[in-house]
């Protein structure tokens, strides 16, 4: 329930000026520690695993622990993140996600750690991660307003991957000359950091929500929210497989190929380092460029997704495949920024973390699956066949989701529509009139 908004209906007032200001960066600062520490942990965890002797199996075992959980519990964390003040949803994930990585850092520095362990340790992270993602989203979005809100968005990912740019090169290049037990523990007191700014987040502008009702309810409303949008579900459902099969490659088969084929783990971790730079690329055109249909801009640029799994069934060498994942980079920055523009400029202020919990929910759904039969896939067909059959599930589903009207259709405008998700229709004159966003 929301207060009476003097705006009128179906917009939502703007965050006052200093709160937003102070918001905005905090939140963004927070990212930016994160980021730096999340991506030399995602290369160090797998080659933790690769280090004890495991193989494609073992670190997709590893990486589907880390997403059951995520998933498990990500619907509850968007209904917990619609209720409680979000800031204190978001510190306490922070919290666990601090313990965690610690307590994995210090298995591998101190001895050998075992697969269930690992397995253990990324579960209780991607706990952290369910309860922590719709939390943020929401923040995000209530931080800003008005046209320049996609503009935001695109600053706001451009530093965040820009620290993903470091986080993956100088975690790469630390493996190699110590091990992954040190990325992990950075990443670790990455998250201390990030949390200890976020408790300074300001949530008074944010209308206060009713006490009383359930969970399942709330639960309910979101649902409903979300299958109302033509647009939004059936996007969703594109990325729940396109998702499992973009992390399945580049969890699994990239660390694989990059020990096998490329000399280890820096050219990989040099592999990411391009893909960050090519989202701050992405994030600059995207602060420039304002697609009057956002949806149709960011459908087109998914296809490219496809490159990293073509670039290593080929292989490609160490620099083409870092001017693939370049290239991929930009597309997914492309995507991201109009998905969130979308999603800030259609859904209510008081339901964006519930409907950003079924939005990452479906999105995430299939990861665990596709990381976890990576490996098996992998033995039964090979290893190039199976990269094949992942660009070509990205391409096919991708086209398939342009046969939806509202996603060719759906135009950006000046206000923020809050009413029935049938009401104005995509290309009416209502819409045209008007001034035409990721994972």
């Amino acid at each position: 329930m929301t207060t009476t908004d003097p705006a009128g209906p179906g917009r939502r007032p703007d965050p006052p000026a200093g709160r937003s200001s102070r918001n905005y960066p905090l939140l963004t600062a927070a990212a930016v520690a994160t980021q730096l520490g999340s991506q030399g942990a995602l290369i160090a965890s797998a080659f933790a695993v690769l280090e004890t002797g495991g193989g494609a199996g073992d670190v997709g075992l590893v990486a589907a622990a880390r997403t059951v959980p995520l998933v498990l519990f990500l619907l509850v964390g968007g209904a917990l993140a619609d209720r409680l003040p979000r800031h204190r949803v978001m510190v306490a994930a922070n919290a666990l996600n601090c313990v965690s990585q610690a307590a994995f850092a210090a298995l591998v520095l101190t001895g050998e750690p075992r697969l269930w362990q690992m397995m253990l340790l990324s579960g209780l992270g991607g706990t952290g991660q369910a309860f922590f993602s719709p939390a943020n989203e929401g923040m995000l979005m209530s931080s800003v307003s008005g046209e320049q809100a996609g503009r935001a968005f695109a600053l706001y990912r451009m530093a965040t991957h820009g620290a993903g740019i470091g986080g993956a090169a100088l975690g790469g290049a630390l493996i190699a000359v110590t091990g992954p037990g040190w990325v992990l523990a950075i990443d670790a007191g990455a998250f201390l950091v990030a949390g200890t700014l976020r408790a300074f987040l300001d949530v008074s502008h944010i209308p206060a929500r009713a006490s009383g009702g359930s969970v399942i309810a709330d639960l309910r409303d979101g649902w409903r929210e979300f299958t109302g949008r033509s647009w939004l579900w059936t996007i969703v459902v594109q990325f729940a497989v396109v998702n499992g099969v973009v992390v399945a490659t580049q969890a699994v088969y990239g660390p694989v190929v990059a020990e096998e084929e490329l000399g280890g783990p820096g050219p990989w971790g040099l592999a990411l380092a391009a893909f960050g730079a090519g989202t701050v690329v992405g994030a600059l055109v995207m602060v420039r460029w304002r697609p009057r249909r956002p949806l149709l801009a960011g459908t087109l640029a998914v296809f490219p997704l496809a490159l990293p799994a073509v670039g290593l069934a080929i292989p490609l060498s160490a620099s083409g495949l870092m001017a693939v994942m370049f290239a991929t980079g930009l597309s997914v920055e492309v995507f991201g920024v109009s998905w969130m523009t979308m999603l800030h400029q259609e859904i209510p202020e008081e339901k964006l973390s519930r409907v950003s919990s079924y939005d990452m929910f479906g999105s995430f759904a299939m990861i665990p699956v596709a990381t976890a039969l990576a490996g098996p896939a992998e033995d039964a067909f090979g290893r190039t066949s199976a990269l094949w059959g992942c660009a070509a599930l990205v391409v096919l589903l991708t086209a398939a989701v342009l046969l939806v009207p509202d996603v060719r259709n759906l135009t950006r405008r000046t206000e923020r529509f809050t009413g029935d998700p049938a009401g104005a229709p995509a290309g009416s004159a209502d819409a045209e009139g008007a001034v035409g966003r990721a994972g």
